[in-house]
Order: C-alpha cells, then structure tokens, then sequence
C-alpha cells in the first residue's frame, strides 16, 4: 500500500521535533503537525521561560548580597512587562530556529491540528493524509480542580502571560512547578501564600531534600501551609476571596493551580485506532514507546512516563533508531538526573533514601549540611545540603541529592558518575574541586546516623 509519508508526527516539542528529523536524516518522508507553536511545553511555556523568570526573582537577593561584596548598587521596582517582552522575543527567535531545524531536514510541517482516522488515516486541518507510521507527541497540559470559582485561577501557562505582576498570589500544590513558582513570586515582590493538600511538598523526593527546600523557602518568605486547600473562589472588588477547607479565608490579586498535569490526548482520535489507554489518560506503550497497534507510537509526557524534555528526546531518538535503522532500542528510564529551580535549587540522581532501603535492605547514608561560601559576608543564612546513598554490599553509589546554588549544573556530572555505576570508594578517591559546594560530594566520610 502507499502512504502520502512514511512517518505524520502529532506534536511538535522536543520529542516529535527529535523523533521527526532524526527519521528524515534516516530516509523516511516525514511530516509533523502542531495547532500552537513549535517547541512544545518546555521552550513555550515551561522550563525555558520559567527559568528565565526564575533568574529575573533572583536579583533581589543578589542586588542585597553586593552590598556586602562592596557593591554599592541602586534598584527601582520590576518592571514586569518589561521582562514579559524581553521572555516573548525570546520565545519567538527559539519558536524560530525550531521552524528551521524542520525545514533544513525536510520535514513537512503543518501548522494545523490532527486527528487520527485510523491507524493510517488522519486529518490535517481540512487535509486529509495517510502515514506508514504515527507517532503521539503531543505532551502534557495543567489540571485544574473542579472547585467552585476555578475559572478565577490560573495555570502555569497564563503565569507567563500575565499583564501586571499580582501584588499578592496563593499557588496551590507541592510538586516542583509549585515551589518553583511560589519562589519567583516571592523574589519579584509578591506576598506568597502556598498552599499544599499533603503533609511535605515535593512528593517522591528524598525526604531531607523535601525538609531543606520547605526550610528554606520560609526562610525566604513564602508563607507556606501543608494541609490546606481550597474550597472555593470568588471574585471580589479588591481581588479574590479563597476560602479553606478549614473554613479560613484569604484575599488575593492572583491564585495560581500546579496541582498536576496530564496528558494531553483529548480530541485526538486515538479511539478511532484502537490505541490502549492508561486510566489516567495517557498513551500506554511498551518499552520501544510502542501501542498496541503495531504502527502508532507514542514518546514524551503523553505517555506519563517520566515528564522530562531531554527523557522525550531520547525517546524519540530511540523511536526513530527502531523503526527507521532497523535497529531496535529501548531507551533505558532509570538513573535520570533532574533538577528544581527552586530557591535554593535541587539536583537528583538515583534512588531517595526510602526507595533504596526499600530495594536494597542495607545502605550507609553520607550527609552534610552547611552555610556556602557567598553567604559568609552577607546577611543571607540560605543553606546547603549534600546527600549519597550507598549499597552496602557492592558500595555502588545508588542516589545523589543536592540542594543549593547550582545544584542543577553539579547533578549533571555526578549523573554520568551514577549511571555509570560509581561506587563511594570512587567517589571518595577523587579530588575535590575547592572552594565549591559540588566538593562536598567527594570529602563526606563519616556516616549519617540521624532520621
């Protein structure tokens, strides 16, 4: 049978755009189509723009800290819409060079939204193709609650696009979205309530990365309430009124929801195929991000796998691989390093503390907390935290928790250690790079033998 393409790509982020021209170089004729803007979640409304907001909350502290360094340095107020625009000429030139890497390696795009027909079949706006092979791309998007008054909310994706900066803001939830936003809130000048349904934000971290994060962000500020949650919303002259599930009542200018995201499958026609769904919603695949109809793939947070950009690439390098060079490879998810820009960050590799007692029995735990170096002339009393999960038996290095400045940055070397299957005699035999926080991870020799 024929096909107007060998491979139609729903979803142009990281993964489709990935899986889309690795396939192209390979030989197949390829398309790929996107209703937004191509490059997905992270460079349009997430970890791209969320940084750059994250280093614009960060000034304030660091305008204070120069006073200490010598610095005698002078500051008005933000001036949001300034950053606003400068964040939007940025997501255009980066939205632009994504529109080039497709052209230069002749992959067809339509800017229109697709749905599938059947397992070869789709439609393309008011076109209809057909494609050898179909591959989900199309990521993830925000929950919202059913709450009496959500429409008075808003999401991580309005948070980029706001037209004045809220005086007063409560953001719900405890993942990494929340803190991080709740931080760059707090560091721009707002007063910031966060609000957490749980016991201890950051849910499946190490529980003393969990401990140090929430520490520190009350240190910064942020009036932070675990088991909390709203009830309902309303809308008032001054702003808006939040009331509890305690029946207290808060004002605000802004509330803000990162309580999950899922996957973002609705209106695609998957149905139409027969594609397997997971309960909640995804794409269920096996481990060549294959459906259960031979011919439709899925890679990135559609499948609810690991919500990582650089996890959606690999996936879909590996997609293209097996099905394009003929040669099969299952992308391997365990050991993945990711980092929080919180304030202080957090950097991960590996398995928590719980998770590697729960899967090894013995461990020997190494742990020092500490004031970093640039906050020893200054006024600052941010803390830092290192953190190594031995095996026992094999004294292989099983996780790696950082939180402090650059916590991102060092996780990333230490993760090709732990991947690697480092033990903490290798670790230890290596120099440290001194005066930094990262050399903590090769001088801890004492056992930890505290909770």
């Amino acid at each position: 049978m024929s096909f107007d393409y060998d491979l139609f790509v729903i979803g142009a982020g990281s993964g489709g755009v990935r899986a889309s021209r690795i396939s192209s170089s390979l030989g197949a004729k390829v398309a790929i189509a996107e209703e937004y803007r191509v490059g997905g979640t992270c460079v349009i409304r997430g970890c791209v723009p969320k940084k750059m907001f994250v280093y614009a909350s960060h000034f304030a502290e660091d305008f204070e800290d120069a006073k200490n360094y010598g610095w005698d340095v002078t500051h008005g107020p933000h001036d949001w819409k300034r950053l606003i625009k400068n964040k939007d000429a940025e997501i255009d030139r980066l939205n632009g060079i994504y529109h080039t890497i497709l052209s230069n390696n002749n992959v067809e795009l339509f800017e229109a939204r697709a749905e599938i027909i059947d397992k070869n079949t789709l439609k393309v706006g008011d076109k209809t193709v057909t494609a050898k092979y179909i591959l989900i791309a199309t990521g993830g998007t925000p929950m919202m609650p059913d709450v009496p008054g959500i429409e008075h909310a808003i999401s991580s994706n309005e948070a980029f696009h706001l037209d004045e900066m809220p005086k007063r803001v409560i953001v719900v939830g405890g993942g990494y979205i929340a803190v991080e936003f709740a931080g760059i809130f707090n560091g721009l000048g707002a007063d910031v309530v966060q609000l957490y349904r749980g016991e201890q934000i950051l849910r499946g971290f190490d529980h003393h990365v969990q401990e140090m994060v929430a520490q520190e962000i009350v240190k910064k500020g942020v009036d932070l309430r675990t088991r909390a949650n709203p009830a309902s919303i309303e809308k008032t002259e001054s702003g808006l009124k939040v009331t509890l599930e305690d029946g207290s009542v808060l004002e605000t200018d802004a509330i803000m929801y990162a309580t999950g995201r899922k996957a973002n499958t609705e209106g695609l026609g998957l149905e139409n195929a027969g594609v397997e769904m997971k309960p909640n919603g995804a794409v269920k695949v096996d481990e060549y991000s294959r459906t259960n109809v031979d011919n439709i793939y899925a890679v990135g947070d559609v499948t609810d796998r690991i919500a990582l950009t650089p996890v959606a690439i690999h996936e879909g390098m590996a997609f293209a691989e097996t099905v394009f060079a003929n040669t099969p490879r299952a992308f391997d998810h365990s050991i993945v390093p990711s980092a929080v820009f919180s304030q202080p960050p957090v950097g991960s590799v590996g398995l928590t503390e719980a998770e590697a007692r729960e899967q090894y029995g013995d461990v020997d735990i190494y742990k020092a907390e500490f004031r970093p170096l640039k906050q020893t002339i200054t006024l600052g009393s941010e803390r830092a935290m290192c953190k190594i999960i031995v095996d026992q038996k094999s004294d292989r290095v099983l996780g790696v928790h950082v939180v402090g400045a650059d916590a991102g940055e060092i996780i990333q070397g230490v993760g090709i250690a732990v991947k690697m299957g480092a033990t903490k005699a290798q670790f230890d035999a290596t120099v440290g790079v001194h005066p930094t926080l990262a050399e903590e991870l090769v001088t801890m020799r004492e056992k930890y033998t505290g909770d």
